[in-house]
């Protein structure tokens, strides 16, 4: 009870230093509230963020407006063909449509069915072509983004011979392409 007492004669003897004491609660009051929705925004921000990423992922779109629009690839993950012979066809054609339509030309191509670098049900193809270089990342996503699952196994490039006199010159690349076959049913 004395120290409310030397408060209260404090306060007193002081009018203003109660004013300061009132506005200083009230600040600290607004800066902890402030804090505190701003926190909840910026975590409501993360959700909403990992949703749509979660969504695109998913295949499908959450909520109109957001990020986007994510299809997935259509097809199957693995070379189809009623014999081993034809998914390496296929597989061929597949990458040679992708040198392709990247704007290069295919020099010479090998499918390996069954040689001592094949894994069992892998079909694997080595291709040999002429590309400019910044189509060289593009042939890389198409490949590897699209159905069925292909995976660059080697990739080799060789610049132009004269590279400092002509610097528009194709790469010559040799792939190393692999993916998992299946037969038809």
């Amino acid at each position: 009870m004395n120290a409310l007492a030397n408060l209260e004669k404090y306060i007193a003897r002081i009018p203003h230093a109660a004013a300061l004491a009132y506005v200083a609660v009230l600040l600290a009051l607004g800066f902890v509230t402030w804090g505190a929705i701003d926190d909840v925004r910026a975590t409501q921000a993360a959700v909403t963020s990992s949703t749509d990423i979660l969504s695109r992922l998913e295949g499908r779109v959450s909520r109109p407006g957001s990020a986007a629009e994510f299809s997935p690839v259509a097809g199957s993950p693995f070379v189809e063909g009623s014999t081993v012979t034809v998914a390496g066809a296929a597989l061929l054609q597949r990458v040679a449509a992708a040198v392709t339509q990247s704007g290069g030309s295919v020099l010479s191509s090998e499918v390996e069915l069954q040689g001592s670098q094949s894994k069992p049900g892998f079909i694997s193809v080595v291709v040999s072509c002429e590309l400019e270089q910044p189509a060289l990342q593009q042939l890389l996503y198409d490949l590897e983004s699209g159905m069925p699952f292909i995976f660059v196994d080697q990739l080799v490039v060789q610049a132009p011979a004269a590279a400092a006199s002509r610097p528009t010159g194709k790469l010559r690349i040799l792939l190393g392409i692999s993916s998992q076959w299946e037969a038809a049913k």
